[in-house]
């Protein structure tokens, strides 16, 4: 079964998302513990793609398959239009969080669910009326991690994903704050030695994508949700 929530409204994409993430979890059983996988660019692999598609998987009866923004990269996006059908056929549950996709990608979405029956909406998605399309405020990211506001921080993080802005400006932006409180001695939320780690892994992160090859976007992602 497949499940699509994408566009660049992202704070009632992300709503919409983690509700119907809990209705997943009360109907099915399925949890963090118990089935629940997220994939994005890093964690890609066909060959367990296909375990979960083919009905299996080697890790639990039944999972739910959450893809994080893979429609950037054209071998993935080839690789998952080619499979939607043997997806939407799985007893297993695949769930694509994305932002805005273009027409030929939804109009696959819709073909292969032309004859879904379930009441649960399969395609959702969350645009932004045109007069709010303004230049993205980098210091929501910021002041949301300042207060230790998780949810905020990683809401605030996919919005300016969705809206375009580049990785540097954001992290930049973190950095600055950062230093801020470290000059200001504003520890209410973090410590000092906590706020020197962030900014020292900060100054690093860039440089050590490019390294290892790796999706600099996840890398700061997963710093973020890690951070609390």
């Amino acid at each position: 079964m497949i499940y699509l929530f994408s566009g660049d409204d992202t704070k009632n994409k992300l709503l919409s998302y983690e509700k119907f993430i809990k209705s997943l979890s009360a109907r099915t059983g399925i949890s963090k513990d118990t089935g629940l996988f997220f994939i994005n660019r890093n964690d890609f692999d066909p060959i367990i793609i296909e375990s979960f598609y083919s009905g299996s998987s080697l890790f639990s009866t039944k999972s739910a398959v959450i893809f994080q923004n893979v429609f950037e990269y054209e071998e993935i996006r080839n690789f998952i239009l080619d499979k939607l059908k043997l997806m939407e056929e799985s007893t297993n549950s695949f769930i694509f969080l994305e932002g805005k996709l273009n027409k030929p990608i939804l109009d696959a979405f819709k073909k292969v669910l032309s004859v879904r029956t379930e009441s649960v909406s399969a395609i959702n998605i969350f645009e932004l009326p045109k007069e709010k399309k303004e230049k993205y405020d980098n210091f929501l990211v910021a002041n949301a991690f300042s207060r230790k506001d998780k949810l905020n921080t990683w809401i605030c993080f996919r919005e300016a994903m969705d809206r375009g802005v580049g990785m540097e400006e954001l992290i930049g932006v973190l950095f600055w704050k950062i230093k801020n409180m470290l000059i200001t001695k504003n520890f209410s939320k973090f410590s000092e030695p906590e706020l020197k780690d962030f900014a020292s892994r900060l100054s690093y992160l860039l440089p050590k994508a490019r390294k290892e090859g790796r999706d600099a976007e996840s890398l700061f992602e997963q710093f973020l949700l890690k951070a609390f």
